[in-house]
């Protein structure tokens, strides 16, 4: 915070208070200087905005100049001058600020990674699937997963963590506004870095909501490393969109004729989606051969895990343990070292 103005400092210091933020207040340019690039986010006051730039300091991302007033049209060109992203005036744009603090101190670096998994026939096992990505991206860094499907068993209950005080689409579906990504993270039911958006079950019809769908993954995308969705196989105009938005779209099937008939019309439902591939649950067909029916190609190819129905029962998730045919997989999928072969047994 660069002020020296104490009734502006009197506004921003509850704000960061409850963005749960630490700033560094310097009262002067030259101070300002010294974590200038250092400092994940800058608030310059109107008060030092000139003198900020007579010093010339680096443009960097996130800068802002902050007034307490109505701001004059003469602090909207230093702004600019400054390469500062905007005037923000307190105290209409608080509530805001205060988001743009939490998300921007706590970004993962880099973009999140964002992961669809589709069955291209019933019993393909793309739920059992996505939570093992969960699982697996959980080991390095804070994933999650979420749930569009509301008929669906539910990802809490195939992770264990249906016990667990959180919120669910139930609740969000009812809120409205900006949803930030540290309230995202606090509020969903967790195992360890993994976190969980799932439903409630109830009994109700329960069906997903577009501005909340929009919201909890824009958030999940700026609060965690990965995030994994696990999308119905029910014709919807919100799920084809929530597939568009995902950086890769994986296809799960069975080698069977069946489940690469099934898996080749997914592949013309999502026609225009730029990074698809098939995972390949069997080994009764080849990677070339599913390929060639399915117009997609075969990321990865694994067996049926054994003792996964028992895994999932004792609330520990399809990855009982880091290793076997879904953690190979997993490792694949995320670029991870691949776990050796020969497991089988330690995975039963």
């Amino acid at each position: 915070m660069v002020t020296a103005d104490d009734s502006l400092l009197a506004e921003l210091l509850p704000l960061a208070a409850a963005a749960d933020v630490a700033p560094t207040v310097a009262r002067d340019p030259l101070t300002a200087l010294r974590s200038w690039n250092r400092a994940p986010v800058v608030l310059v006051g109107a008060d030092l905005a000139d003198e900020m730039l007579r010093h010339a300091p680096e443009p960097r991302p996130r800068c802002l100049v902050v007034s307490a007033v109505h701001a004059p049209d003469e602090l909207f060109r230093t702004t600019l001058r400054l390469g500062a992203e905007q005037v923000v005036e307190l105290p209409i744009s608080a509530g805001w600020l205060v988001e743009q603090l939490a998300d921007l101190t706590e970004r993962q670096p880099g973009r999140a990674r964002v992961i669809g998994v589709i069955g291209g026939s019933g019993g393909a096992g793309a739920t059992t699937f996505a939570c093992a990505l969960g699982q697996w991206a959980a080991r390095s860094g804070p994933a999650v997963v979420i749930d569009c499907d509301p008929q669906g068993p539910g990802l809490d209950r195939m992770l264990g963590v249906e016990r667990r005080d959180g919120f669910r689409w139930d609740a969000l579906c009812q809120t409205t506004g900006r949803l930030s990504a540290r309230a995202l993270r606090e509020a969903l039911p967790r195992s360890g870095s993994l976190g969980v958006l799932s439903w409630y079950v109830d009994g109700r019809v329960q069906s997903l909501q577009a501005f909340a769908a929009r919201e909890a993954l824009s958030a999940a995308r700026r609060g965690h490393a990965v995030v994994v969705v696990d999308l119905p196989r029910s014709p919807d105009p919100l799920v084809d969109e929530i597939a568009a938005r995902c950086d890769l779209l994986l296809v799960m099937t069975v080698a069977s004729v069946v489940g690469v008939a099934g898996a080749a019309r997914m592949r013309a439902r999502f026609a225009e989606h730029a990074d698809a591939a098939v995972v390949l649950r069997g080994e009764a067909f080849t990677p070339e051969e599913v390929r060639r029916a399915v117009g997609l190609p075969v990321v990865v190819q694994m067996r049926d895990q054994r003792g996964l129905s028992e895994a999932v029962d004792l609330g520990l998730g399809p990855l009982r343990t880091m290793r076997g045919p879904l953690a190979r997989a997993a490792a694949r999928i995320l670029g991870d070292v691949v776990v050796p072969h020969g497991d089988e047994q330690a995975a039963a």
